[in-house]
């Protein structure tokens, strides 16, 4: 085992799986998946730490699989994050420019992002993310680039995520445990559109839906760049606990009847058809109506689409949505979903394939790793775009560095 510069590694800490991806960067600076690590999750409800002693033991087991299957050692991660405390919006900042000639600098646009990042966030929160999206010099939209035009206003649209810092540090100082530095965090939903999403996805505008056991996320793009995300306390699990009410079955067996039985439209060989279930002992427990099961998944279901899609809606994002919306996270296995997401939505619907990324096909082929995947390919665009990993140390520590200096 040893420690390679070009090795990059994602952590998800899911509800319902630990994984870990391993990347290694090309010289192209393309990313190729050498090894995966998982492990069922114990401690972590609706995507948070709510016992850190089992959490950390999966954890553990998922680094140390990864590392076997990757040949090598893993000291330092991207870590994801989600929660229902985790909220996204559009800031734009304003900046005068007061040399003579008028003619707009570099600082001028450092001057813009930093009034754009200067929000007033309730004491308790911190910036994960601050997006910029396109600048406007005086009045003039779409501008990729200011420096060099000449302008008396310069302003700029950001994209902000933020969260409950003491929430997103559980997670830090879990990993920190483990003697693992956390490179960066990253919104999840942002990872999994990392991990899907072309260029020409991203300017035709796309909205990318990640379901997972605890939580759902999204993130949608448009010309190119991030313009909403989200995320909900909703997911798969919940599907489960209505499964094991309406059909009055342990949760264990609702989630068994979801696998094996499961769709998210009631299908046409589904009417009048019905499963006897057995206990341990094999013998006979009780008939459940498939078509009851199906539509209690659906009803779930539906209610996170539309959730999704009444957030989207208030602020127009669904007019940019050209490319359509790309399902991800394990929910997207369910039988016909992307055909009940099409019927809320009005568009199309695909479940999403990784894009740009090669290695595992085990891995690349499966919606529950992208997340990991897209955590991986952040770290691998990250270090590009600042000369490699050696370098990142100063710039991308501020967020954790807050957390850290309260540990």
């Amino acid at each position: 085992m040893f420690d390679d510069p070009n090795i990059i590694v994602g952590l998800e800490i899911g509800t319902s799986k630990i994984c870990a991806v391993v990347g290694e960067v090309g010289a192209e600076g393309a990313l190729n998946v050498i090894g995966i690590g998982q492990s069922p999750a114990r401690g972590v409800r609706k995507g948070e730490i709510v016992d850190a002693t089992q959490a950390e033991e999966c954890v553990r087991n998922a680094i140390v699989e990864a590392e076997q299957m990757a040949d090598v050692e893993i000291r330092d991660v991207y870590l994801g994050v989600t929660g229902g405390h985790l909220r996204g919006f559009n800031n734009r900042g304003v900046h005068p420019v007061v040399s003579a000639d008028r003619e707009i600098s570099a600082d001028d646009v450092q001057d813009v992002i930093k009034n754009a990042k200067a929000i007033n966030l309730p004491a308790q929160n911190t910036v994960v993310h601050a997006v910029r999206q396109h600048f406007f010099v005086d009045g003039q939209d779409g501008v990729t680039n200011p420096v060099g035009m000449l302008g008396a206003r310069l302003e700029v649209e950001m994209h902000v995520v933020h969260g409950i810092t003491n929430r997103l540090q559980n997670s830090i100082r879990l990993v920190k445990g483990l003697q693992l530095e956390v490179d960066d965090i990253v919104f999840n939903g942002l990872a999994s559109s990392l991990a899907l999403l072309t260029c020409e996805q991203k300017e035709l505008g796309a909205l990318v839906i990640d379901i997972g056991g605890g939580t759902t996320d999204y993130a949608v793009y448009a010309n190119g760049v991030i313009r909403n995300t989200g995320a909900l306390a909703l997911g798969g699990d919940h599907v489960s606990n209505d499964l094991g009410h309406g059909l009055k079955v342990p949760l264990s067996r609702a989630e068994k009847l979801k696998k094996e039985s499961g769709s998210a439209v009631v299908e046409e060989n589904a009417k009048g058809r019905t499963l006897t279930i057995t206990n341990e002992l094999g013998l006979p427990l009780r008939v459940v109506n498939v078509e009851h099961l199906q539509r209690i998944m659906s009803l779930r279901l539906e209610e996170i689409f539309e959730i999704v899609a009444q957030d989207l809606e208030q602020d127009g994002a669904l007019d940019y949505l050209r490319a359509g919306v790309f399902l991800s996270g394990g929910c997207a296995r369910i039988p016909h979903v992307a055909k009940l997401a099409e019927r809320v939505f009005q568009m199309q619907v695909s479940i999403g394939q990784t894009n740009s990324i090669s290695g595992l096909k085990s891995a690349l082929d499966q919606p529950e790793f992208n997340t990991a995947i897209g955590l991986a390919k952040f770290g691998s665009l990250k270090a590009r775009k600042q000369g490699g990993k050696s370098s990142l140390a100063s710039g991308i520590k501020g967020v954790i560095g807050k957390f850290i200096q309260r540990s």
